[in-house]
């Protein structure tokens, strides 16, 4: 399937926020005290908070669109370093969610491919991410070329205790 990703404007943010929304309520609930994510929702997926990334030359955010059809969200964060490698050699890719009707259908593996090669054309020599230690997302990115640099952890009030445990992964590019 061809994908597009659409840069977030101010015209198509609120598709960019209820998508974002919907997708990390229909996955990640069980992260949550009481199931109630708001935390996050506050921290990156509020109107006045993307507004103001949209106006960070360093953060890009994408509508991800399959046959005409919104399937998901991404953002970028493109001069990110982490530990020893500096901004200048890396792309942080931090939100990378789809409606769960579209997942399992091969969106994630282009849509990592086309972050990959976006990090390229920037000079990158290596994308990273964060992923729960818990779940099928580590399985994921470690079949797409994915390795474990260390562990992270989730800060937001809220989360159970159980669920803040993360990876951080790294490809080399």
């Amino acid at each position: 399937m061809d994908l597009n990703f659409i840069p977030v404007t101010l015209a198509n943010l609120d598709t960019y926020l209820e998508v974002g929304v919907k997708s990390y309520r229909e996955h990640y609930l069980h992260l949550w005290t009481n199931a109630d994510p708001t935390p996050y929702i506050s921290y990156g997926l509020t109107k006045s908070v993307v507004e103001k990334e949209l106006k960070d030359p360093n953060a890009s955010h994408y509508l991800i669109n399959c046959k005409g059809e919104t399937v998901g969200i991404l953002k970028l964060v493109l001069h990110c370093g982490i530990d020893e490698i500096t901004p200048e050699e890396a792309l942080k890719a931090e939100k990378i969610y789809f409606l769960k009707e579209h997942s399992g259908k091969g969106l994630g593996k282009q849509t990592l491919q086309w972050i990959e090669t976006k990090a390229k054309s920037l000079n990158k020599k290596l994308v990273w991410l964060d992923t729960m230690q818990k779940g099928n997302p580590i399985h994921f990115y470690q079949k797409n070329g994915y390795v474990i640099k260390r562990e992270s952890e989730v800060i937001l009030p809220g989360v159970l205790d159980t669920e803040k445990p993360m990876w951080i992964l790294t490809k080399k590019l």
